[in-house]
């Protein structure tokens, strides 16, 4: 098989109880999808602020475990170590990296109510966690939907890492390459994906480019993924994605910003083969750059399939600006919007 070196999630069942006087370890909470999405707030690296207390004893009234479910207090690296309720809920956790070099992590929280009706998910990103290293974090809840009576239960839904080196970043210092590469949250609508891939001159000098990004896919091992055809422009799945065109130089200032378009299907056909799942691409963004891994989540279906549109100007300057490093950042410009019928 040939790999997908390319030119043109992962739930985990367990939760935390808390109780009356503080956090309690208790068995697996019951299934139920996120109804409000919100922020992990910033806290203390040693995550005092928090306080959320170590987790004791089982609890009697701690729900079921659905059949077969992974306990998932302690999945890929990370562990939960407490939870504490109120209207600002937060949990403590731990992550110990165990590869040769130093990883960045993103972890998606969800926070539950006693009887398992998900409320808010959080997410957390922990930069370059270095090997054989385990370091202590908390994730708060900024806000809960209205009428809720404060989270009970805290469950990790996703883990996601990258080589921290090779991490993106909307926002925060100018890496050493003067540009920042990053994908953002993209769209969806009838099985039709459309992510936007960024790139921002954050430096002095002139960034130029012309031609497509090259693409690595890989999957949730970060292996090279087999088996997929990169077609060139948006068309070749749906036409109306801003995927399309033939490209052009690019010369771009200090400020200045790029984008191009990541199109495909979620179709399945049984028939035809196994789903392709593919959560991180490293990306080239011209001839020579340094790689940079974003996640953008590709579910290709049996279709084997991807779109990727040339490198178009954005027309929107952007002053250097602080801000947390991550793995997936969204912010503007945003991808393209979808057709309701493509």
């Amino acid at each position: 098989m040939r790999s997908a070196l390319l030119t043109p999630p992962v739930v985990l069942a367990g939760v935390l109880l808390l109780a009356a006087c503080g956090s309690q370890r208790a068995g697996s909470g019951s299934d139920g999808s996120a109804q409000t999405r919100v922020s992990g707030a910033p806290d203390s690296p040693n995550g005092s602020s928090c306080r959320a207390r170590p987790s004791g004893t089982p609890a009697a009234s701690s729900p079921p475990a659905p059949p077969g479910g992974p306990s998932g207090l302690d999945e890929d690296g990370v562990r939960i170590t407490g939870l504490s309720g109120g209207a600002r809920p937060c949990a403590a956790f731990e992550v110990t990296h165990h590869q040769g070099e130093p990883f960045t992590y993103t972890i998606t929280f969800t926070f539950l109510s006693a009887t398992g009706e998900a409320l808010a998910t959080a997410e957390r990103t922990v930069p370059s966690v270095r090997p054989r290293r385990t370091v202590q974090r908390t994730v708060t809840v900024d806000g809960l939907p209205p009428g809720a009576h404060g989270a009970a239960h805290v469950r990790i839904t996703q883990v996601r890492s990258v080589p921290a080196d090779e991490a993106s970043s909307a926002g925060g210092p100018c890496p050493p390459s003067g540009t920042r590469v990053y994908a953002d949250d993209g769209d969806a609508a009838m099985g039709l994906r459309v992510v936007g891939l960024h790139l921002e001159n954050c430096g002095t000098g002139t960034v130029r480019l012309n031609g497509y990004p090259r693409l690595q896919l890989l999957d949730g091992d970060h292996k090279p993924v087999s088996g997929v055809r990169v077609l060139r422009g948006g068309s070749a799945i749906a036409t109306g994605t801003g995927a399309d065109g033939m490209p052009h130089p690019l010369a771009l200032k200090p400020g200045e910003r790029a984008y191009a378009g990541l199109v495909w299907r979620n179709t399945v056909d049984s028939v035809v083969g196994d789903p392709v799942n593919a959560p991180y691409t490293r990306v080239w963004a011209r001839p020579g750059a340094a790689p940079v891994m974003v996640v953008p989540e590709f579910d290709l279906g049996t279709t084997g399939r991807l779109g990727v549109g040339p490198w178009k100007k954005d027309g929107t300057d952007t002053p250097a600006t602080g801000g947390t490093p991550g793995m997936r950042p969204s912010g503007p410009p945003s991808a393209p919007t979808v057709p309701a019928h493509p």
